[in-house]
This record gives structure tokens, C-alpha cells and sequence, in this order.
């Protein structure tokens, strides 16, 4: 099919498919275009629509429907497609750098070869653009800050990582949302509160939105804790 997208079968009950042409931005707005365009045709069967940076995974009751159609489907989705690019939302994320909340801070510092302040001072400095969601559930997974250099992750991954913590890992960075065992460094925490498991949309932002994060004291924790992550003005 033309639009620069690749389609493969992914099991019984799912059908992978990848932009190929354009920049790495053209394919990220490719895909994500197309999960919304998916979304708004509300196939009979298709349950799943899971974006990332140039793939989109399209999940299927096989059952009800099967690959023929929701090939052909996806070919329909992609000629309706249009740029997804409305003007994104911007999160302002307090964070407690270091110490217990960060307890990674200097190791990142020592292995990028910067001041433990540095680290801080270009991961709050600008805004980091939200790519996809990930795990665990609703992880903001976004572009990481000019570090220079990836991060490593850590030789050996915890069991157990605390609600709200700040982590990068490579070109990456994201917000760990529930508890949960992971492999990124720890540079911090936030006090908010990021997931509503209560709500129908259980996260406030969206791909393409926008996180700025703010270093705060460990005295001003209490200020912020168990409130929900809501957009700001611009």
C-alpha cells in the first residue's frame, strides 16, 4: 500500500504497522495520525491501538474480525488520515532531585561527566515532548534532555520503583506512574499524582503533549502530594 506505511500479521490477534518514509518526526506524526483516524472509524473487533515512535500496533478480537479486513481497514484509515497536530498541552511536573527520591542522580552525573546540578539544571531546563504512552500503564515516555550522550540502564533493575518517580534511560525520559520493577536511573520524584484510575481516560495528557519539569525542596513535597497532574497554560 502507498503512504509510506509496512504492514505485517503480529499473531493471531493483531497486525503491526510501520511508517518508512519521511524523518523520524514525519513518522511519529505518521503513525499517530493513523491510531487516531483508526480510533475515529470505530472498527467492529479492533480493541487496541498502541502508537509509538514509528509503529503502531493494532490489536483485534479474532473472533469478530480478522487480518484481511482490518488490513483493509487500516488502507481506508490511512487515506483519511490528517495531521494530529493540534496545539499540545503542557504539563508543569514539581520535582524533588536526589537523595532518597533520586537515588541515581550522581551515578547519571559521574557517567554523562557533569555536576549533579547540571544533570538537574538540563533535565528541568526546557520542555520534553510526550512520544507515547508505555509501561507501566500510561508512562509518559518522552524525548530525553540534551544530555549529550544516552544514558545506561542500570546493570541490575529493582524490583519495586516508587509511584511519581523521574527516570531516563538512552535519548529517553519518563515518568513511572504506579509502582512498578524497572531498569532506568532515578534522578527524582513528583509529589503528583499522575494516573486517575478512576477516570475513563486515565491520563490527563496525551502523545504529542508537553512535560516541563520544576525542581523543588524536600520540604515543599507535602505542598504538592496526591495532587492530580492537570494541564497549565501555555
Amino acid at each position: 500500500m502507498d503512504h509510506g506505511l509496512r504492514i505485517r500479521d503480529a499473531g493471531d490477534s493483531a497486525v503491526m504497522v510501520t511508517a518508512s518514509h519521511g524523518d523520524e518526526a514525519h513518522r511519529w506524526e505518521t503513525v499517530h495520525a493513523l491510531a487516531d483516524a483508526l480510533e475515529t472509524a470505530g472498527i467492529d473487533g479492533v480493541h487496541g491501538l498502541v502508537p509509538t515512535y514509528d509503529t503502531l500496533l493494532v490489536e483485534f478480537d479474532c473472533v469478530r474480525v480478522g487480518h484481511v479486513v482490518v488490513r483493509r481497514a487500516i488502507a481506508q484509515a490511512a487515506g483519511a488520515a490528517r495531521s494530529r497536530l493540534a496545539a499540545p498541552a503542557r504539563f508543569v511536573v514539581p520535582v524533588v532531585y536526589g537523595g532518597d527520591h533520586g537515588p541515581d542522580l550522581a551515578i547519571v552525573a559521574e557517567r554523562l561527566g557533569l555536576s549533579e546540578q547540571d544533570v538537574i539544571d538540563a533535565h528541568s531546563g526546557e520542555d520534553l515532548v510526550v512520544r507515547c504512552l508505555g509501561a507501566p500503564v500510561g508512562a509518559p515516555m518522552m524525548d530525553g534532555p540534551a544530555f549529550g550522550k544516552p544514558v545506561p540502564r542500570l546493570a541490575s533493575p529493582r524490583t519495586s520503583v516508587p509511584a511519581g518517580s523521574v527516570a531516563v534511560a538512552g535519548r529517553q525520559a519518563v515518568i513511572c506512574p504506579l509502582p512498578s520493577p524497572g531498569g532506568w536511573p532515578l534522578l527524582g520524584r513528583t509529589p503528583l499524582r499522575v494516573l486517575d484510575l478512576g477516570a475513563d481516560r486515565l491520563t490527563a495528557y496525551r502523545p504529542g503533549d508537553r512535560f516541563r519539569f520544576v525542581p523543588i525542596d524536600a520540604t515543599e513535597w507535602s505542598r504538592y502530594a496526591g495532587r492530580p497532574l492537570e494541564a497549565v497554560d501555555a
